[in-house]
């Protein structure tokens, strides 16, 4: 089952959204935190996003720009906002196409499905999964995965991310900054979010016995150096 994560601050809008799109067998989250659209999308993992543009805190674009960052599940806009300009920026930041309110129900579902058989089904690109690796470990971002010596480990999205980054430069130190603008993009987090999710990195790769891989460079950054066997 589809699963389609509503972002509205509407209630009437997004319940009568929400209701049509599940008479047609699909599942929906509706956000009702409006500066945690993004932590919602990655809980939750939807294929496919609606969202409005005039939104509390951050609008539509800047939270399309977010999840484009590290997805390509389709994104439709739905907006009052109908002019050329809204249109043009919307697919700019990355949406795949844009819907003007009022809207028509079975034009809203024919728009998601068209959008759903592009991007999952019959009308989907075939492409080669994407990995890296680097001393025998294997990582798998688009599943979330990573692989050593046959034994494997379930990653966050965040962790995978923060991974790949220190996979790509082997030996090299990333620096913080660098790593904090890669995972969390212009939105303002606490420094010692990063430590957590380097913590959580390490003890995945402690899981499959790949141990001492992450070193701290201080008052530099991270430097993924290989690790040993425990």
């Amino acid at each position: 089952m589809y699963k389609i994560m509503i972002v509205e601050d509407d209630a009437k809008i997004a319940s009568l959204l929400e209701n049509y799109i599940r008479r047609y067998g699909y599942d929906t989250f509706r956000v009702q935190d409006f500066d945690q659209v993004l932590a919602d999308f990655e809980q939750w993992s939807p294929d496919l996003v609606l969202l409005d543009v005039n939104l509390p805190m951050f609008d539509g674009f800047y939270w399309c720009r977010q999840i484009r960052a590290i997805s390509t599940c389709p994104i439709l806009f739905v907006s009052a906002r109908d002019s050329k300009m809204d249109q043009v920026m919307a697919l700019e930041h990355g949406a795949d196409d844009y819907i003007p309110k009022p809207f028509d129900s079975d034009i809203v579902i024919a728009k998601i499905r068209s959008q759903l058989r592009r991007a999952y089904g019959s009308y989907a690109t075939k492409t080669q999964e994407r990995t890296v690796s680097y001393d025998g470990l294997v990582l798998y971002p688009e599943r979330l995965e990573l692989t050593w010596q046959g034994k494997t480990v379930e990653l966050g999205r965040k962790e995978a991310q923060l991974l790949e980054t220190l996979l790509q430069r082997p030996m090299r130190v990333v620096s913080r900054d660098r790593l904090l603008e890669k995972l969390w993009d212009e939105q303002f987090v606490d420094d010692n979010t990063l430590n957590v999710y380097v913590t959580r990195v390490r003890k995945k790769l402690k899981e499959l016995g790949y141990e001492g891989a992450i070193e701290t460079v201080r008052g530099a950054g991270y430097r993924f150096k290989g690790g040993e066997e425990a």
